[in-house]
């Protein structure tokens, strides 16, 4: 699909389908829809991040917001992996301004950390104005970025924190910021970049849709094509590493739901002795959507006996069903919990308190993790209160689930695909059926 906007200069390239005005006079450009030709979403991060495209990172402070657009920045520049596990196609260059954090002492330390190869890295500096030199001013200096950016050349990524400081008027009034923002989006455009704008949530807006939190004006989230939302788990289970998360919050032109697990990890650069930076751990995906995943990361975590009847609850749940069903995906288990009125991260908890062993088969969008208990532990847990919530969470309710005898699942769950050893455990079966 066609995707097009006030400045766009390819559009002026269809010249017989532009239906001029007297030679002269100001007139509008008509294009003619045949004239159009279809094409794909340039994606440089399937579904996440894409070229020619205005994206906004949004969160709360503290969640590392700009070291994950580094981090993101850093896999382009080498052509690593992004955190489903998929390759960069190809290797790019990144623009970054920034107006909060110094490169020297900030964000080059922190894009050594994240393995970046800093000759594709490139800082938005001072502009040359006449005789003098003054600071960038992105609302006012954006539309001459293309022709630096050209002399770059295969630029691919720019990163721009905060992105309300494009905006010069008030940038709670929606006309003003989508008037400010047209050159940021004509730049990516342009030069056929993603642009990446950092912005904070709002104050108080827990609980709201999360592209109505992203701070100032509706716009910031509406003229944005992909919106990606950083928060903490307001979680006390300090096991239960890593504590953040990244959710897909709003798309206009792929997928708008899931997100990925990650933490912010310290480390001293070997390079430079007795300097430190922060960068991105990648953790598991998340399931589900932009504002599920973030009210359970907003909700208060239980605390004391209520935190511990719960977890005690929900590993009962989880071992019963692991011996009902011997295995099972991550993805299955998630869901039928939620369908019981369980959280990801209780479940997570539960899986770790039984001992469940996880098992990855696959590599990026192939990876399937797998749950089963370790040495076919079949303690009896019966599913009988569950019975409303079956592993698809579709059980009506009229049949209850039966209790599992431990020894049938013991057979049923052997090496050999439960065909019983001997006549004596055939027996055994038969009758148990």
């Amino acid at each position: 699909m066609a995707e097009y906007s006030v400045g766009q200069a390819h559009l002026d390239k269809a010249a017989d389908a532009i239906k001029e005005g007297p030679i002269g006079l100001r007139a509008v450009h008509l294009i003619n829809g045949a004239a159009i030709r279809p094409a794909p979403i340039d994606w440089l991060w399937d579904g996440w991040l894409a070229a020619g495209k205005l994206h906004i990172l949004a969160g709360a402070p503290g969640t590392g917001k700009t070291t994950l657009a580094l981090a993101l920045a850093a896999a382009l520049t080498t052509r690593g992996y992004w955190p489903d596990g998929s390759r960069v196609r190809t290797v790019g260059d990144v623009l970054i301004w920034s107006g909060e954090d110094d490169p020297t002492d900030t964000l080059a330390p922190r894009l050594l950390a994240c393995g970046a190869d800093m000759t594709r890295i490139h800082f938005v500096g001072s502009v040359r104005d006449g005789g003098d030199h003054r600071p960038f001013d992105p609302a006012s200096d954006m539309r001459d970025l293309p022709d630096a950016a050209m002399r770059v050349g295969n630029v691919r990524l720019l990163i721009c924190d905060p992105v309300v400081s494009a905006v010069t008027g008030d940038s709670h009034k929606n006309t003003e910021v989508r008037r400010a923002l047209q050159p940021l989006v004509d730049l990516g455009h342009e030069i056929n970049a993603a642009i990446l704008g950092i912005s904070h949530f709002s104050k108080g807006s827990q609980g709201r849709d999360p592209t109505e939190r992203v701070a100032g004006s509706l716009a910031f989230g509406a003229l944005a094509r992909v919106v990606l939302a950083a928060a903490k788990v307001q979680d006390g289970d300090k096991e239960n590493a890593p504590r953040r998360i990244l959710a897909r919050a709003k798309s206009n032109i792929g997928p708008d739901d899931g997100g990925y697990y990650y933490d912010l990890d310290q480390v001293e650069l070997h390079q430079f002795p007795g300097v430190w930076a922060s960068r991105v751990v990648w953790g598991e995906k998340i399931e589900g959507s932009a504002r599920e995943i973030l009210a359970a990361a907003d909700a208060d975590p239980p605390q004391g006996e209520g935190r511990a009847d719960e977890d005690n609850e929900v590993a009962a749940w989880l071992r019963a069903l692991l011996i009902d069903e011997c295995e099972i995906t991550k993805t299955d288990a998630i869901k039928a919990g939620r369908a019981c009125g369980f959280t990801e991260r209780t479940i997570q908890r539960a899986r770790k308190r039984i001992g469940a062993a996880t098992k990855i088969s696959g590599f990026g969008k192939e990876k399937i993790a797998v749950w089963s208990l370790p040495n076919r532990d079949t303690r009896s847990n019966s599913h009988a209160d569950y019975k409303n919530c079956g592993m698809n969470g579709t059980n009506d309710g009229d049949t209850a689930i039966v209790p599992v005898v431990p020894r049938m699942v013991e057979l049923a769950c052997a090496d050999n695909d439960g065909v019983p050893e001997s006549s004596e455990e055939a027996e055994e079966v038969e009758e148990w059926l």
